[in-house]
């Protein structure tokens, strides 16, 4: 089982704003709390234990017993839930979409990273406890999103007319995704345990919500995960006071805003990741998710008819907070009120929206989390491990685009030089003599100097580009080996870990699979791991 890592920044596929981030950038420290490593944690457990009370702590508990009632939990995931009463008691959190079976591979790497850095931060500090927390997605209502997984290149999809919540969605339906399925697996052990896996979840539960729950517990069931379903009466009682203040105040537009202009200061390629509303609320309720607005004296929930005045929507707060839903800006924000929370593991993505809310969670005296970036993984199996070390393939190679891939492997293997590199610096060179005699007799001429020394060089990039292509032809068997080898790695030209579902590898290792990602994964490293197994 050998393992062997890369950084992110080498892999080609990281923004810069994330890399500078591992980098610990300081131009980018006021977008954060604290940089993840484990001596920063320690203020962190003092920042958030002054700030998350007793009371809230009662809460969490009472909803959490309450929604594993039906759940077969394993012990010590009830023990992590009980400890969660305890005032030195704190959560490592993810969060996920609530994707038909679990959707790409790094769902997975998400919930390993929650697990083995609580693991590590029990360690740095036994005299408090660590809880890894699955945060599901249930508000979310992007179907389109979430209704598929792809299995060896084909799309398994769930096609119904769906609106509202996700997790509130029926799960009718998703017999018929079954056969699909099940008969694209096959009838071995394995393949038999995905099956069980798959019609226990989604044949025996009513609403996507339970289905996914049931899901990642059945997978992580030893590892004491926690899974949290936070479109709760319970829990958005303790939110209410941020609800009426985002109603009345539309506090996190303002900073969030703010936050958005400091990044372009930052770094004039930054782009949003995604932009405030004037309030960033959704009114939710059977079969309904709809935004909020205030628009001539009233509050809407756009494309229905409902409406209220300022007193009205406050009122419905207090009576209803689960009929509130935040949006992606605040959904961060209600995750760190109810969750004693140290650190949210998340995607690139993830963690550059996360940048933008650092100035709201100070204007709403809330403790902004450590932000850690989730492990990333290739799996190899030993053949293409040993494929790519017969094909001279490094790490830094298989990860490059394709063209760029091809093109530097067949400079290598070639027999012939296909560098011109060369030979332009002593063109270039060489025009620079020109460019002084032009200088010095008649500055008119420099733009027919000019002139020449881009077509020279053009000339000598068509003809190294036309012999490329020669060597392609004739390597043609070499080259399709290797660009194979690389798309089985990278489907569709993409990361695996952001494409290929958990089941193509459940399939070839079975029980193996989770406990190597397990011993493997180290969320504090910041690498990107390749893994053959």
């Amino acid at each position: 089982m050998p393992a062997d890592c890369i950084s992110f920044k080498n892999t080609g596929y990281f923004s810069s704003l994330i890399c500078d981030y591992l980098d610990e950038n300081q131009e980018l420290k006021p977008f954060y709390n604290r940089f993840p490593n484990l001596d920063n944690f320690k203020n962190q457990i003092e920042e958030k234990g002054a700030s998350f009370t007793p009371e809230s702590r009662k809460v969490l508990h009472g909803v959490l017993t309450e929604q594993y009632k039906k759940v077969e939990a394993s012990v010590l995931t009830l023990q992590n839930i009980d400890l969660l009463k305890q005032e030195n008691t704190f959560t490592v959190t993810t969060g996920h979409q609530l994707n038909l079976f679990t959707g790409p591979l790094y769902f997975l790497y998400k919930i390993v990273s929650a697990i083995n850095l609580s693991k590590e931060l029990k360690e740095k500090y036994p005299n408090q406890n660590f809880v890894p927390i699955y945060w599901m997605a249930t508000e979310d209502h992007d179907f389109d999103e979430i209704n598929y997984f792809n299995f060896r290149g084909k799309k398994v999809q769930w096609n119904k007319d769906a609106s509202g919540a996700v997790g509130e969605l029926s799960t009718e339906g998703l017999a018929e995704v079954f056969e699909v399925f099940s008969n694209e697996i096959g009838h071995t052990k394995n393949a038999e345990h995905l099956k069980s896996l798959f019609q226990d979840a989604y044949l025996e539960h009513d609403n996507l919500a339970d289905a996914t729950r049931y899901l990642a517990n059945a997978v992580f069931h030893e590892y004491g995960l926690v899974i949290v379903e936070a479109n709760n009466a319970a829990l958005k009682k303790e939110f209410i006071p941020f609800i009426e203040t985002e109603l009345l105040n539309q506090t996190s537009f303002k900073a969030v805003t703010e936050t958005i202009e400091d990044l372009n200061n930052y770094s004039e390629g930054y782009k949003a990741q995604v932009n405030p509303r004037e309030i960033n609320l959704f009114y939710l309720n059977e079969n309904l998710r709809e935004r909020i607005v205030f628009e001539k004296g009233v509050y809407k929930a756009i494309n229905t008819d409902i409406i209220w005045t300022k007193a009205a929507i406050l009122d419905e707060v207090k009576k209803h907070p689960e009929h509130f839903s935040p949006n992606v800006i605040m959904r961060p924000l209600y995750q760190e009120v109810i969750l004693p929370n140290l650190c949210y593991i998340g995607g690139g993505g993830e963690l550059a929206y996360w940048f933008q809310l650092k100035k709201y969670f100070n204007t709403v005296n809330v403790p902004f989390p450590v932000l850690l970036l989730r492990n990333s993984v290739l799996i190899q199996t030993e053949s293409q491990s040993k494929k790519l070390e017969n094909l001279n393939i490094s790490k830094e190679d298989v990860f490059l685009k394709r063209s760029a891939f091809i093109n530097k492997k067949v400079r290598e293997i070639s027999n012939i030089d296909i560098d011109f590199s060369e030979q332009k610096k002593h063109l270039i060179k060489q025009f620079e003599s020109m460019y002084k005699i032009a200088e010095d007799t008649d500055k008119s001429f420099l733009g027919a100097v000019k002139a020449q020394e881009v077509k020279q060089l053009q000339g000598l990039e068509h003809l190294e580009n036309r012999l490329l292509k020669a060597q392609k032809r004739k390597l043609k068997d070499a080259v399709s080996r290797m660009t194979d080898l690389q798309t089985e790695l990278f489907p569709g030209g993409s990361l695996q870990e952001r494409n290929t579902n958990f089941s193509e590898f459940y399939l070839e290792y079975g029980e193996q699979l989770l406990p190597n990602l397990i011993k493997n994964l180290q969320p504090l490293k910041g690498d990107f791991l390749l893994l053959t197994i």
